[in-house]
């Protein structure tokens, strides 16, 4: 147990080191800004995928195109522009935008249009308020002494997108600008009885009816020290180009336009005309293939202006994003979850398809989170889950090429000895063993490697050879110990086994023996352990069958249990009842009965691994103890292949007795881990079989 706890603290340790330094290299990164525009991409494809939204239908864009250009000509008279507001506004609309500069009078009719100003009080002008890149375009004089007049300045994202729009600004005159949006909203808004209050989850949040405006703030989402001057948030944007109703500006004129276009409605009027360069990119403007796709300032500013009253009138929510403080540790999480994944896999090509079924997974869920709401970092958490199971790959790699070139000068090297030597790994595994101890076991060197004790020598010289190199492992103190193994012939010897540790330049631990036969010397003293042996046999195994018995078997079982929780392995455990055995028993008589027992014995023995440990508990009740099996896949051929050796007819002097078999199955530590309810369980799964129609076998 302290073992396994060792391990894991080293091997988390490891892990920790490559995910803190993974994710804090991410970190680094995102805070210059080189993963911002990814993010944007990230941002703008989970906008792109989203469920389309129905038209709003309280806004109508009235357009000027080409063809309005031609015919009105460029820029129309005040005249046209008037008898389009009069027209509009005879329609009794709720608030009327006017999208276009007009600082300057433009003959004929300009007195009409003054007087026009004057007389529509829902109308709303705009201004252009200057920056570090423009100088700004003033506003009507008239619309701007009557105070109806909103900005419809556009915040600019770095990839020349829009993401984000202003509220409210306070360029440095003494003055709170609204936006030419906020103030055809708060007109649409004030019929409704909705008027601006500080939120009451944050004072210093603007709330209009069921929405909240949270400020953006510089490091909001994927933005990174951006500017956050004035009263930000971000855009919300209904659907690509095309979401709202729109009719053209000679429609309007010629009075071919329906009432209901424009009654109870916000009207914006603008251009859409390419020659008079008034668009912009959002996130719909991108596809796979192809340029861009602009949207037109006025269409753009009815988007703004649509959020604005889903969020107070409906309830429609904005975009969410978490405080930087959780986003960073969102990072650093699965940095650690890919450095966790690859650990533990040790294989690149697992580990790179785990790792993409992980990312696919995660932007799923990221684009589930966005659809209710929530703008999470992807690409960030998917940089970390990549680089630190690469980083973690590349470490395991370069360990298992320190470990080859060790293995190959310490194979030139012991071949040169003439004493059997072994190398063994920190699972108990040789790696590297000279000819000598090849010859010395009885196995050629093919077979030997990769392998176990328990693999090669009976169970309790296996157990003693473990619990020596163990020993060995966890003091790092070398030992000489004297044991017993049986070769490949059958033959005992007695040995004596010197162990210690050595490390190489990767760190990878080695615990390397050198075995003397002192067999000749012992001679006496091995008669009298043969006969304490025999003893042993007599205590541990069944006189019947000279199966384990019951206190052999359930020290066998807690042992493979140990060895298994210890290498993360699988143990099965096959509980064995003979089907009708106890007719034969009072048919036959008990002395064929106890003839049946041992051949069944001897056909379980031909039938299992070496290392596999069968057992007598009493009866006709027998167990198999199948310790390191792959899975449950195996586990069923073994029971297959005893089921099928059992059926075969056995045959006594006069008597030939046919018998079945069935089975119940458990797996450690999927059905238990402690070995009484192994049992309790393989039993239990025993009887279903014998229930189902016998000769079966059945997990539990």
């Amino acid at each position: 147990m302290l073992k396994t706890i060792k391990k894991w603290l080293n091997r988390e340790r490891r892990v920790l080191i490559t995910a803190s330094a993974v994710g804090g290299t991410v970190i680094v990164m995102r805070w210059f800004g080189f993963l911002q525009v990814w993010e944007w991409t990230a941002f703008d494809r989970f906008v792109r995928w989203r469920p389309p939204e129905p038209m709003d239908s309280r806004i109508t864009i009235v357009e000027i195109n080409e063809a309005d250009l031609q015919k009105y000509g460029y820029p129309m008279s005040d005249a046209v522009l008037a008898q389009l507001l009069q027209k509009l506004h005879a329609g009794k609309p709720r608030a009327i935008g006017l999208d276009i500069y007009r600082d300057l009078p433009t003959q004929p009719g300009n007195d009409e249009l003054l007087k026009t100003f004057k007389t529509i009080p829902n109308l709303i002008g705009i201004e252009l308020m200057p920056d570090e890149t423009r100088l700004g375009v003033r506003p009507p004089p008239v619309l701007d002494k009557l105070d109806r007049i909103g900005f419809n300045n556009v915040v600019i994202d770095a990839d020349s997108k829009v993401r984000r729009t202003l509220l409210y600004a306070w360029p440095g005159d003494g003055k709170t600008h609204q936006s030419f949006a906020l103030r055809l909203a708060l007109l649409y808004l004030k019929s409704e009885g909705i008027s601006p209050q500080p939120a009451r989850i944050n004072p210093k949040y603007l709330q209009l009816g069921k929405g909240v405006f949270r400020p953006f703030q510089p490091n909001d989402g994927a933005y990174v020290r951006s500017d956050s001057r004035g009263y930000q948030i971000l855009a919300n944007l209904r659907g690509p180009r095309g979401s709202f109703r729109t009719a053209s500006m000679s429609d309007v004129l010629s009075g071919t336009v329906p009432a209901d276009f424009v009654r109870s409605r916000v009207v914006l009027i603008g251009s859409n005309a390419p020659s008079l360069r008034d668009f912009y990119q959002n996130a719909y403007s991108s596809g796979w293939f192809g340029p861009p796709q602009q949207i037109p300032g006025v269409e753009l500013q009815a988007h703004f202006l649509s959020q604005i009253l889903s969020a107070a009138i409906d309830g429609r929510g904005g975009i969410n994003v978490w405080p930087e403080a959780a986003e960073l540790l969102w990072i650093l999480l699965w940095s650690w979850a890919g450095a966790n994944v690859s650990w533990n896999l040790r294989s690149l090509g697992r580990s790179a398809y785990c790792l993409l079924s992980i990312c696919l997974g995660l932007s799923a869920t990221l684009y589930l989170a966005f659809l209710a709401g929530w703008w999470l970092p992807l690409i960030p958490p998917i940089l970390s889950l990549v680089g630190s199971g690469v980083a973690v790959v590349g470490y395991l790699a370069h360990l298992q090429e320190e470990l080859k070139r060790s293995k190959e000068f310490l194979q030139s090297l012991i071949d040169t000895i003439p004493d059997p030597i072994f190398v063994k790994d920190r699972n108990h595994r040789c790696v590297v063993l000279n000819q000598a101890y090849c010859r010395f076991i009885g196995y050629p060197l093919e077979i030997l490697t990769c392998r176990t004790d328990y693999d090669l020598f009976p169970h309790a010289e296996a157990e003693i050879f473990w619990q020596q190199d163990e020993l060995v492992l966890q003091t790092h103190q070398p030992r000489e110990n004297e044991e017993y193994f049986t070769d490949a012939h059958g033959i005992t010897h007695l040995i004596a086994t010197k162990r210690s540790l050595h490390k190489d330049a990767a760190g990878n631990l080695f615990l390397v023996g050198a075995i003397r036969d002192i067999t000749e010397r012992q001679l006496r003293a091995n008669a009298l352990e043969q006969k304490n042996a025999e003893l042993s046999h007599q205590a541990y195994h069944d006189a019947l069958t000279g199966l384990s018995n019951r206190k052999m078997f359930y020290e066998c079982l807690h042992q493979s249990l140990e060895r298994a929780s210890s290498n993360q392995e699988l143990v099965a455990l096959l509980f064995l009842d003979l089907d009708g055995f106890k007719l034969i028993n009072d048919t036959l008589g008990h002395n064929v009965g106890d003839l049946l027992l041992q051949a069944v014995a001897s056909r379980l023995k031909k039938c299992l691994r070496g290392s596999d440990t069968i057992s007598r508990l009493g009866g006709d009740e027998f167990t198999v103890i199948l310790p390191a099996i792959p899975g449950r896949e195996e586990a069923a051929k073994v029971a297959e292949k005893i089921c099928d050796a059992i059926v075969q007819p056995f045959i006594f002097e006069e008597h030939t007795v046919s018998v079945t078999t069935s089975i119940g199955i458990s797996l450690y530590p999927i059905d238990g881990q402690e070995s009484d309810i192994l049992v309790k369980n393989a039993d239990a799964a025993m009887y279903r079989a014998k229930e189902l129609g016998k000769n079966q076998y059945q997990f539990s």
